[in-house]
């Protein structure tokens, strides 16, 4: 299918699902892993959608891109994930124009997460942008954008309390390990998912709560490996999960697998263990929840972890409303003035013609001098008043907007009352 489209304004949109309609298992129907990504932004390239990414998080998974309708976004996202489109057409969300552009501003800041002044999201939104940079899929607009809500996170989180308290997934679940394992400090271990929110989850553990005894298991081992050497931690090849997770007591689980790696039969003894899942989709076969002697949270749980500073970080939201609203208009008067700015060197390219034509044409003669110089310059001006009166009879029904402009640009002084 090919489309058309301009980058006007009103064709960037985002569409998406987030835990506000969804919980964390239909989420994982429309999760967006690397390989997806890389095969979504593929399509779109073939579709002739070549300025857009994906944002696919545990909370949420959206498109953000110019297309001439959003439901080109929808499709795209239908065709790389398992969910059914039927569903996702019932429960997407959709946001163009400046709506589109105030979301992600409030997404990249924390006012739209799941745990209010989140500060990972950020990362999560410039990783997003680099992956469809690295693949052309990221124009001018939408990199100015994610410089912007990036820069507007960090002046957010400095000048405001936004992020001050339980802020993010890694740290709701240090709260949550305190409470369901107070004795944490004397209990096993094991990391599944070496990954970004895999590593924040476990500095924190070791922060927090002053644990060590935490085994990493990663499908790449290096990437265990070098985490566990820089932090004075055990790991383990991703073959001995099965002995590793017999062993625990706390299981994590942060891997980015397509199906659940941890399974019912991984515990078949009757000691008591803690199984977090923070992975979407659920790397944790649902099944596991069902054994008597596993206590197993997931992250729409790690949500609703209790949070004392709740209230002062909601008394903060107006404050970090003002400064997106601040930054959001001096982002559209950019794009704006971006678009004036490839009028006028069109303008001034028209004019170096002219100019490039008068002065050859006048070369072509035996010889020249002063008098032929100023002859030239008389001409040029007379082909410039000539382009702009040709324009003016052309258009007759606004041709009185025209003069005004043309007086009002060259301040020439004339009365037109």
């Amino acid at each position: 299918m090919q489309v058309s489209h301009s980058k006007e304004i009103a064709n960037f949109h985002i569409v998406g699902i987030n835990y506000k309609k969804t919980d964390a298992a239909i989420r994982g129907l429309f999760a967006i892993n690397p390989t997806q990504y890389q095969q979504l932004l593929a399509r779109a390239k073939s579709d002739e959608l070549n300025d857009l990414f994906v944002l696919s998080t545990c909370n949420r998974t959206e498109v953000y891109g110019f297309a001439s309708h959003p439901d080109q976004l929808i499709e795209l996202l239908s065709k790389e994930t398992i969910g059914e489109r039927s569903h996702l057409d019932e429960i997407a969300y959709i946001k163009s124009g400046e709506e589109a552009i105030r979301h992600l501003y409030q997404v990249g800041t924390g006012l739209d997460s799941q745990i209010l002044g989140d500060y990972e999201i950020i990362g999560q939104i410039r990783s997003a942008a680099k992956f469809a940079k690295s693949h052309n899929s990221l124009g001018g607009f939408l990199e100015r954008l994610v410089n912007s809500v990036s820069q507007v996170s960090k002046l957010i989180k400095t000048e405001t309390g936004l992020s001050k308290g339980t802020v993010s997934v890694a740290f709701a679940t240090v709260r949550m390990i305190e409470k369901i394992c107070p004795d944490i400090k004397h209990k096993k271990i094991v990391l599944v998912g070496v990954g970004k929110i895999g590593r924040n989850t476990c500095k924190n553990m070791i922060e927090y709560l002053g644990v060590k005894e935490i085994t990493l298991i990663n499908r790449t081992l290096q990437v265990a490996a070098d985490f566990a050497e820089e932090n004075g931690l055990r790991y383990a090849p991703y073959e001995q999960l099965s002995e590793e997770l017999a062993k625990a007591d706390v299981i994590l689980v942060a891997s980015n697998a397509p199906h659940p790696t941890v399974l019912p039969a991984h515990f078949t003894t009757s000691a008591p263990k803690v199984v977090i899942d923070l992975s979407i989709p659920f790397n944790v076969d649902p099944a596991v929840k069902e054994l008597p002697h596993v206590t197993m949270v997931n992250v729409d749980e790690l949500s609703k972890v209790q949070d004392e500073t709740l209230q002062n970080r909601l008394g903060e939201v107006p404050k970090a409303l003002s400064i997106i609203e601040e930054h959001m208009e001096e982002f559209l008067y950019w794009h704006k003035m971006r678009k004036h700015a490839v009028v006028l060197k069109a303008v001034k390219d028209k004019l170096q013609e002219i100019h490039t034509r008068e002065i050859l044409q006048q070369k072509n003669g035996d010889h020249y001098n002063l008098e032929d110089i100023e002859l030239v310059s008389s001409r040029i001006i007379q082909k410039m008043i000539n382009l702009m009166a040709g324009k003016v009879r052309k258009e007759a029904e606004k041709s009185d907007q025209y003069i005004a402009m043309i007086n009002d640009i060259f301040e020439t002084g004339v009365n037109q009352d």
